[in-house]
């Protein structure tokens, strides 16, 4: 359906229209059905997961304000994608393999050993290296094992696990990449001018919180319990 015909059925089915509502819901399916596919082989049909998505976008339809001035597709896709997170998350329906256990066990392993020998904390991309695997591995070993979380948590369970950032999709799927950057890029522009600038010195630059901190004009203590902040605050968005 063209934007206008978008526009004026979000406009009915705010004010009751349920035929609105369900044609608003079929027109945009194929946005359901893509998100959906991003998670896959997570121990739910994904006949479910489409389900899922479809509660998201009609949340998403109650809740949209034509006064943010964004795309409704920009402004769905985080709530889709966080009603399937939530699901999978109270589920607990997600199964993992030997062998990404293994590599995750593997690389905290080998964190903990850099921090005692080098008295910092790896950057993502070190730690990788270490383990003999590319980065996004890395990061869906570690993700994997632990229990679900926002994506833009850290990993590793303290307060200077290695960050995430972003969920790293499979090449071949350009559309999950997409949405997953419209998720954090939207919470992220959200934040306070600071807290973005030390999510782009820590996440996107690979800083260390004392890095961070000379650059801030705060110690690594307060860094660090504004990483934790900010985190908090992500998590609830996504």
């Amino acid at each position: 359906m063209t934007r206008e015909e978008n526009v004026e059925l979000i406009r009915l089915a705010k004010e009751g229209d349920a035929e609105a509502m369900e044609r608003l819901t079929e027109g945009n399916m194929g946005l359901c059905k893509s998100i959906a596919a991003r998670f896959r082989d997570r121990g739910v049909e994904y006949e479910d997961l489409v389900q899922l998505a479809a509660i998201g976008m009609i949340k998403a339809v109650r809740s949209f304000d034509f006064s943010y001035q964004t795309a409704f597709s920009t402004y769905a896709v985080p709530l889709i994608i966080g009603e399937i997170r939530r699901f999978l998350r109270d589920d607990g329906a997600v199964k993992v393999s030997r062998s990404i256990k293994h590599l995750g066990t593997d690389a905290m392993r080998k964190k903990e050993d850099f921090i005692r020998r080098e008295g910092r904390e790896p950057k993502l991309s070190e730690l990788a290296e270490l383990c003999g695997v590319t980065t996004e591995e890395l990061v869906f070993s570690l993700e994997a094992t632990g229990p679900i979380r926002s994506l833009s948590e850290t990993v590793g369970g303290d307060e200077d696990g290695t960050p995430i950032g972003d969920l790293i999709a499979d090449g071949a799927d350009e559309i999950g990449k997409m949405t997953d950057r419209i998720a954090l890029s939207e919470a992220i522009r959200s934040l306070p001018p600071t807290q973005r600038q030390l999510i782009y010195l820590r996440y996107f630059k690979e800083m260390s919180q004392t890095e961070v901190g000379k650059i801030l004009g705060m110690t690594q203590v307060k860094v660090s319990r504004e990483e934790k902040k900010i985190m908090e605050t992500l998590r609830r968005a996504l």
